[in-house]
């Protein structure tokens, strides 16, 4: 029994060394594997121009696109599927899950 007593105030403190779902969501996607969503899709999934470029047909841009309307089965999906320019990130369902909470909650009053 005091060997418990002597634990509780450990145990009550342990909870604040650890990171909320909002913050983890923000840290995957500000820095998931090394790339940041953030990069090609702006601070909170609103999208941004990459890179513009210039060829024979005229001036382009490569833009990430505004992913804060997309639901969760369709970022799941394109986040598990090959693209040309987006690298692969491998993610776990519930990292999937998390970022796209973390974006919803960003955009929670922008979006409505």
């Amino acid at each position: 029994m005091k060997r418990l007593l002597y634990l509780f105030p450990l145990l009550l403190g342990a909870q604040e060394d650890f990171i909320s779902h909002y913050e983890y969501g923000q840290m995957l996607y500000n820095n998931p594997r090394g790339v940041s969503c953030a990069q090609c899709h702006g601070k909170r999934g609103e999208g941004k121009v990459i890179v513009t470029y210039q060829d024979t047909q005229g001036k382009h841009a490569l833009k990430g696109p505004d992913i804060r309307k997309k639901s969760y089965a369709q970022m799941q999906k394109s986040l598990n599927a090959s693209h040309s320019v987006m690298p692969r990130y491998y993610l776990t369902d519930e990292e999937i899950k998390t970022i796209y909470d973390y974006i919803q909650k960003s955009n929670a009053k922008t979006l409505r």
